[in-house]
C-alpha cells in the first residue's frame, strides 16, 4: 500500500485547501502556486499514481468534472482559453491543472514555488469560483 499522498490528505481533512468543488469522486481546490488566477487542481479521491491506470469510468468522469469546472473558471475568470495539463510529476496522486490562460506561453510559464502561498488571494479566487 502506498503512502498517503498530499492531496489524499485534503481530500481526508487533514490538510486544508481553498476548495472550489466537491463530490462523492472528485474534488477541485486552487493550486499554492498558481500560473495565473484560478489555477485550479482537479483530483480524483481515489489516490492512483498514472492517470493511465484510472478505470475507464473513472477516467472519463474526472475528465467531464473538469471540463465542467474549466468552463466556469473561464466564465467566472475572464479568460479566453483555460488550458489543461496533466504531468504528474509532483505528487503521487493523480490530478489536472486547469490553468486560464491569456497566450500560448502561459502554459510555459513556471509556477514559483520560492514565495509562500498567499492564502487570502487563494481563498478570494476560491469563493469567485466556487461552484
Amino acid at each position: 500500500m502506498q503512502e498517503p499522498s498530499i492531496f489524499t490528505k485534503i481530500i481526508k481533512g487533514e490538510l486544508s485547501c481553498q476548495k472550489v468543488y466537491e463530490d462523492d469522486r472528485v474534488i477541485a481546490f486552487m493550486e499554492m502556486h498558481p500560473i495565473n488566477e484560478g489555477h485550479t487542481l482537479v483530483v480524483p479521491k481515489k489516490q492512483i499514481n498514472h492517470i493511465w491506470d484510472m478505470e475507464d469510468e473513472d477516467y472519463f468522469y474526472l475528465l467531464a468534472v473538469a471540463k465542467k469546472i474549466g468552463i466556469h473558471i473561464r466564465e467566472v475568470i475572464g479568460s479566453p482559453r483555460v488550458g489543461i495539463v496533466v504531468e504528474g510529476f509532483g505528487v503521487p496522486h493523480v490530478h489536472i491543472h486547469l490553468i486560464p490562460i491569456y497566450h500560448g506561453n502561459d502554459l510555459k510559464k513556471m509556477q514559483d514555488k520560492t514565495q509562500a502561498p498567499d492564502i487570502e488571494a487563494l481563498t478570494r479566487v476560491a469563493n469567485k469560483i466556487k461552484m
